[in-house]
């Protein structure tokens, strides 16, 4: 039986604004890279080069992983749209938050895996193979597995400290799922998300981590209630990609089919 491959990092945009989700996806409609996903993307390079040479039994100093954060940003893989922000100012942020990261969280986790890799998790009677890679996978004082999730942006981290949470749930109950299929182990510790605040101060660059209980019935579902993988299937069985104007992402920057969307606002 054929299915669709479904890269789980995209599912939250599936239902946001499926319209949207199909021309990147399944159509592979591109868009430069914001500079906003140019500077999350450095940091996840150098944080991860440091974390995983800790996992290897070579750890590195801060500074030798943090040139991965640089090369990133100088030479990146492909065309970033770049607006209001610049290179430069998004290595200052990047360093300073790799920094922060390397002294205040790494050294409290328990990493067993970094960037872990599951090319196929195939539901076979929904029609869909799930794809991606876990950032971290770690292990708590009990010896059980989770998932951590490092987010970046300008609302990961609030004043008090707290991560920002909300939203994530489906996707990190989806990491999970490939997370046991990669490793080969079960994951039954609470899922993290690692907050990477990218203020422009100092003040504002802040680390954190915070905990979620990830809602796998709500993603897989039961007989009597479909969960988020069902509706997903259901779509794109169906072939119905309705597009969403009020997506907070409904606009020329984000969608490559904006300019033809009949949708929209």
């Amino acid at each position: 039986m054929n299915t669709v491959a479904i890269r789980a990092s995209s599912l939250p945009e599936l239902f946001d604004c499926p319209a949207r989700w199909e021309a990147r996806h399944l159509l592979h409609k591109r868009l430069p890279m914001s500079g906003k996903a140019a500077l999350g993307k450095a940091i996840h390079a150098s944080t991860g080069a440091f974390d995983a040479a800790r996992v290897l039994g070579s750890p590195i100093t801060a500074d030798a992983a943090a040139g991965a954060a640089v090369d990133c940003l100088h030479h990146p893989t492909e065309d970033v749209d770049w607006d209001e922000d610049n290179p430069q100012a998004a290595e200052r942020i990047a360093l300073a938050l790799h920094t922060r990261y390397c002294a205040d969280i790494a050294p409290a986790q328990d990493y067993v895996a970094v960037e872990a890799a599951c090319d196929a998790l195939t539901i076979a009677d929904l029609g869909i193979t799930l794809t991606g890679t876990i950032d971290r996978v770690y292990r708590d004082d009990t010896g059980a597995l989770g998932i951590a999730d490092l987010k970046s942006g300008k609302t990961a981290v609030n004043a008090q400290g707290q991560v920002k949470t909300q939203g994530h749930g489906l996707q990190l109950a989806t990491y999970e799922l490939l997370a046991e299929v990669a490793i080969g182990k079960p994951i039954t510790a609470p899922a993290q998300i690692v907050g990477l605040q990218t203020g422009a101060t100092e003040r504002a660059q802040r680390v954190a981590v915070g905990e979620i209980d990830s809602p796998r019935d709500a993603l897989i579902g039961s007989p009597d209630f479909p969960g988020a993988l069902q509706h997903a299937a259901a779509m794109l069985k169906a072939g119905l990609f309705h597009p969403n104007s009020r997506s907070q992402l409904c606009g020329a920057r984000y969608c490559p089919i904006w300019e033809t969307c009949n949708g929209r606002s």
